[in-house]
């Protein structure tokens, strides 16, 4: 069988076919105009999202936030039904995601618990996340080095046949200083080689607490039985002189320009902690706060408020740098005592032993440690986390997404996600409330008491 002739067709049906054709053509031109626009608007959002930034522009990326309520829902309904699409009209990225809350209300999310070197005293996250440098108070090796997120542990430092009370980084992460109470000196370590570089001798017994100078050209170190601070010459590593101190110093901060240095001083053997300030240059001090047993200190410097726990007074005073009056700022836990502030000055993280053994603080007691976080605006507390025994050490990643702590009579460490100071801000008080039925290991609800005796300023 053949195939039919072709049919000629004449002028109307030709004009017809070319009209189908311009119409198809038509069709085919704003098939591919939709699909360019689809694909700018992907394109676009990606960027907005969370796509690859240019180098050197790279910002940490926002933990999410709280899942909108109905009513925030309904109202974002209604505002894209009414409001006409608009350029500058951008969701932020909190808006579309959601930060999940624990069944207790707990917002902070743990990441990973291992073990460590034993007695893990003070702890530091380097300043690019991937590490965590954990002392050991007596033991060896002085420094154990893990993965926050794995409990891998990838190195260690040995400081002789002692062990290491604190740890901290220069801001570059390529040098950290470690403080060893038993010789009275501070070592300079290479991070990269973990090696020591330099040794420091400050002059004075129980060198615990280190800090760098705003330039990182001196080292401050508070000597516990030496009630004094050395100061030491980073270029030379020369002592340069030492602060006479209260009885039995121990948190120190340096205000951004250099010319104060505040000081908590325990008082051991007085029962009687006070927080001190000194003129740099002219080395004068006075006593600025009475408490029970000043420990640590963090401060807001864009608003100039100083932080400062009091172990003995189970609680937080702080100071207002620009008056130097000192106030309660928030009732704690049981001993609490190392303390950190978010990168943004909002939050504030404390740790708190829990109560003693009533036959030696060296065994383990009636209630569990824990981590409290407070507004720093208004002292309200916005979540909790229970530990194991003695939450001693603590520190809160250089970008505020990770904290860690430290376990003391367990050897133990926790590593936690921490989400947005606004997630924070908006979480009820998270597991808070629930923590005070949980944190005393025979059931009973958490009471705690400041005497009023250290109340008074």
């Amino acid at each position: 069988m053949t195939e039919p002739e072709p049919t000629i067709p004449g002028p109307r049906s030709a004009r017809r076919k070319r009209l189908r054709w311009d119409v198809l053509r038509l069709l085919v031109v704003a098939a591919g105009l939709l699909l360019a626009v689809i694909g700018i608007g992907v394109w676009a959002g990606t960027r907005v999202w969370g796509g690859a930034a240019k180098p050197g522009t790279e910002t940490p990326q926002a933990a999410p936030a709280l899942a909108p309520t109905a009513s925030a829902t309904a109202t974002a309904a209604v505002a894209t039904a009414t409001t006409p699409p608009a350029a500058s009209v951008v969701p932020t990225p909190s808006a579309v995601t959601t930060w999940t809350a624990a069944a207790n209300g707990q917002l902070l999310k743990r990441v990973r618990l291992f073990a460590t070197v034993p007695a893990p005293k003070g702890l530091a996250i380097t300043p690019d996340n991937k590490e965590v440098w954990v002392t050991a108070l007596v033991t060896r090796p002085s420094i154990g080095i893990y993965s926050p997120r794995t409990g891998k542990r990838r190195g260690q430092v040995n400081l002789g046949s002692n062990g290491a009370v604190e740890v901290i980084f220069n801001r570059a992460g390529t040098k950290a200083y470690a403080s060893q109470m038993q010789t009275h000196r501070v070592y300079e370590i290479d991070v990269a080689h973990r090696r020591v570089l330099r040794r420091f001798n400050t002059g004075s017994p129980w060198t615990k607490v280190i800090l760098l100078s705003p330039d990182e050209k001196r080292l401050y170190a508070a000597n516990w039985s030496g009630d004094d601070v050395s100061v030491i010459s980073l270029r030379s590593g020369k002592l340069l002189r030492r602060f006479e101190t209260a009885d039995t110093p121990r948190g120190l901060y340096i205000t951004p320009d250099g010319k104060k240095l505040y000081v908590a001083c325990f008082g051991e053997q007085t029962s009687k902690g006070v927080i001190q300030v000194f003129n740099l240059k002219t080395g004068r001090g006075k006593t600025i706060g009475k408490g029970r047993a000043m420990r640590h200190m963090v401060a807001d410097e864009a608003n100039q408020r100083l932080f400062t726990s009091d172990l003995g007074a189970n609680c937080v005073w702080v100071t207002d740098m620009r008056t130097d009056k000192t106030t309660l700022f928030a009732k704690t836990d049981h001993a609490p005592n190392t303390i950190d502030i978010s990168p943004d000055g909002r939050v504030l993280f404390v740790s708190n032993r829990g109560l003693n053994n009533p036959v030696s603080y060296s065994l383990r007691g009636p209630e569990w440690g824990s981590i409290l976080l407070f507004d720093t605006e208004t002292g309200k507390p916005l979540d909790a986390i229970i530990g194991g025994n003695q939450c001693t050490a603590l520190d809160v990643s250089p970008d505020g997404t990770l904290l860690a702590f430290s376990d003391f009579l367990d050897g133990r460490l926790r590593v936690y996600k921490v989400p947005p100071t606004d997630v924070l801000l908006d979480g009820k008080g998270g597991a808070y409330r629930w923590h005070l039925r949980k944190v005393r290991k025979d059931g009973r609800k958490l009471s705690v008491k400041i005497p009023s005796s250290y109340l008074a300023q």
